[in-house]
């Protein structure tokens, strides 16, 4: 999705103009990948406009900033009010949020400790990840030669600009190969991920998940959807799963910030289930949507509300007094 380009970026505290915010050529992250990052979306609900969960978000950031000793002087709470900051700055709605704490100018070599830490929050307008119709009729994804990382060489728990160079490979393979996206193994020959997204599976009713060992990042919204499938009354899996599972499970389905929640109508051009969005998919999206839309109560207290002059329509509506 494209920038608009205008608007203020959050850098090291500051409130920078979009044409301004920019970093030195020799700045250690862009020769080394030392760099750290979240995904997040900022909602408009009918109680106002509300980010899904900020704070497992933000506490991922710091947990993968800590990996690769890159401490931030932010707490919890100060990384919450920046991400409010910035998108209250930006007058936004809805977007997309992306904070990013990265190792910066003085110094090149493999070592980067002699480099400043610096961090910024961007937020902007982004719609459907896989395109407007993904959401109902699915896409159609291979899986990809690339492999995810081994055990012991990248850290697949922390959410690294790294780690994003496997998963542009990933990505770049499935397009030049006519697919919307790519399914990469583990280094066992197990299902992984996507480039960007977790994978989920069902079969028989079963939902099922390759394991966090599995080279998985732990994503919020496969978090969130374990915890729905469960309230729903699904049996939610983590195990490992072969390839050929994939082929005759009855569905497949990506989960991400960016994704939400996508089907996969085929793998290697193998039809899964009917080649449409099965109900079990139906039923996690409407669960999901409903949440994120506010269209039913927050239950597990995972909306965080931006402004606060729409705190009214937060408000529980008064019984009518009868007249005397």
């Amino acid at each position: 999705m494209g920038f608009a380009g205008t608007g203020v970026i959050w850098m090291n505290g500051k409130l920078v103009d979009w044409k301004d915010a920019t970093i030195h050529i020799g700045s250690h992250v862009i020769h080394y990948g030392s760099g750290v990052f979240e995904g997040a979306r900022c909602y408009a609900t009918p109680k106002g406009s509300a980010v899904f969960r900020l704070d497992e978000h933000m506490v991922r950031l710091v947990n993968s900033a800590k990996i690769y000793r890159m401490a931030y002087p932010l707490d919890l709470a100060g990384w919450r009010a920046a991400v409010l900051e910035t998108i209250r700055a930006n007058a936004m709605k809805a977007c997309y949020i992306r904070p990013l704490v990265y190792r910066g100018y003085d110094m090149l070599g493999v070592n980067p400790l002699p480099n400043p830490v610096d961090a910024a929050i961007m937020v902007w307008e982004w719609g459907a990840y896989l395109g407007a119709g993904a959401l109902e009729q699915g896409v159609d994804v291979k899986v990809s030669s690339w492999s995810r990382m081994a055990p012991n060489t990248l850290p697949a728990m922390a959410k690294s600009t790294a780690n994003y160079a496997n998963s542009a490979l990933i990505k770049m393979e499935a397009l030049a190969d006519g697919y919307s996206e790519g399914i990469a193994l583990d280094v066992y020959g197990n299902v992984s991920e996507g480039s960007g997204q977790n994978l989920f599976m069902v079969r028989d009713g079963v939902v099922y998940t390759p394991p966090i060992a599995s080279s998985v990042l732990g994503g919020i919204t496969r978090d969130s959807i374990m915890t729905l499938a469960r309230d729903l009354g699904y049996t939610v899996v983590e195990q490992n799963i072969p390839r050929e599972a994939l082929y005759i499970a009855d569905e497949v389905f990506f989960t991400g910030t960016a994704a939400e929640v996508t089907p996969v109508r085929s793998i290697d051009k193998i039809t899964i289930g009917a080649g449409a969005r099965g109900p079990v998919t139906a039923a996690l999206q409407n669960a999901f949507f409903a949440v994120i839309n506010g269209d039913v109560p927050d239950t597990h207290g995972w909306l965080t509300f931006v402004y606060d002059d729409e705190a009214s329509l937060r408000e529980p509506a008064k019984p009518a007094t009868a007249k005397a």
